[in-house]
């Protein structure tokens, strides 16, 4: 992945652990609500310095350049399944599926964004949340809480894991140039 790609996404993904975190206290077991605001606060963390850095970062080539078009067209088709899923699931009463549908179009989506960026890591992690979310369905099944309370820990520990990996990996190449 190029270097402005790759900052851009440890930015994003701190942002969006914050999310996924932050979706998962919607209904938390009282014993990880602490853990779930302290990766919060990382991914607003990576989210804001990485954030930085991508701005000094912005005239760097990027492996959207010609294709933006393409991302468009994923993002934007990625955002009405998301949403047309979630919509069909809340009105016909299975609206506590929401957050487990939306992991699963987000999963799905790095697989195609590691085509679009050059970052096979991208599909690996997809595929892996993507196995997660489905390993954990039997246990979904079993309850009445929102599906966001094991969701959210899931989707958020792997971003944010991510995050972290990767951040280190294009801090340590641009170190080295």
């Amino acid at each position: 992945m190029l270097v402005r790609d790759a900052l851009y996404t440890t930015a994003w993904f701190g942002l969006m652990t914050m999310v996924w975190f932050g979706w998962a206290q919607e209904a938390p077991r009282r014993a990880v609500h602490v853990p779930l605001v302290v990766g919060s606060v990382l991914g607003v963390a990576l989210a804001i310095g990485f954030g930085v850095l991508t701005a000094r970062h912005w005239g760097d080539p990027t492996a959207l350049e010609g294709r933006y078009a393409a991302f468009g067209i994923i993002v934007g088709a990625e955002f009405v399944l998301a949403g047309a899923g979630g919509a069909v699931l809340g009105l016909t009463g299975h609206g506590r599926w929401t957050a487990w549908w939306v992991a699963v179009v987000v999963a799905a989506h790095f697989v195609s964004l590691a085509w679009l960026l050059h970052g096979p890591s991208l599909a690996v992690l997809g595929l892996l949340q993507l196995l997660a979310l489905g390993a954990i369905v039997p246990v979904l099944r079993g309850g009445e809480e929102p599906t966001s309370r094991w969701v959210g820990p899931v989707m958020g520990l792997t971003i944010l894991l991510y995050a972290v990996i990767g951040g280190a990996a294009v801090l340590r190449r641009l170190s080295d140039a």
